[in-house]
């Protein structure tokens, strides 16, 4: 086979299988900076998002905040069961996002 059509063949191959999956924390950017998905931005302002809302506190330093993830997660999941008179949405409860989800936006929140 002429080296030509075997490029044009494996060009042809490549292009067709699916995409590499994203990491789990350039997953939960995008999802945490989507505004009909995760949408923190709409409340809080987070170091390379566009027209940040300032209702919730400024996402820095997440890690040393929230030594344990499990409890970042719960807070994402329903803040409400540790904060009655948050206006955060509850986004695990009311399955907004998933879990899966959930734990992306988490990966990437602890790399602020």
């Amino acid at each position: 086979m002429p080296a030509c059509a075997l490029a044009l063949l494996f060009g042809a191959l490549a292009s067709s299988l699916p995409a590499a999956a994203q990491s789990p924390v350039a997953e939960g950017q995008k999802l945490a900076f989507d505004r009909s998905k995760g949408n923190c931005l709409t409340c809080h302002v987070i170091k390379g998002g566009d027209l940040p809302g300032t209702i919730g506190p400024a996402l820095t330093d997440i890690k040393s905040k929230y030594p344990d993830r499990n409890d970042l997660v719960a807070i994402v999941y329903d803040e409400t069961k540790r904060n009655p008179l948050t206006v955060m949405p509850p986004f695990g409860r009311n399955r907004i996002l998933t879990d899966k989800e959930i734990n992306a936006i988490v990966d990437f929140l602890q790399t602020l």
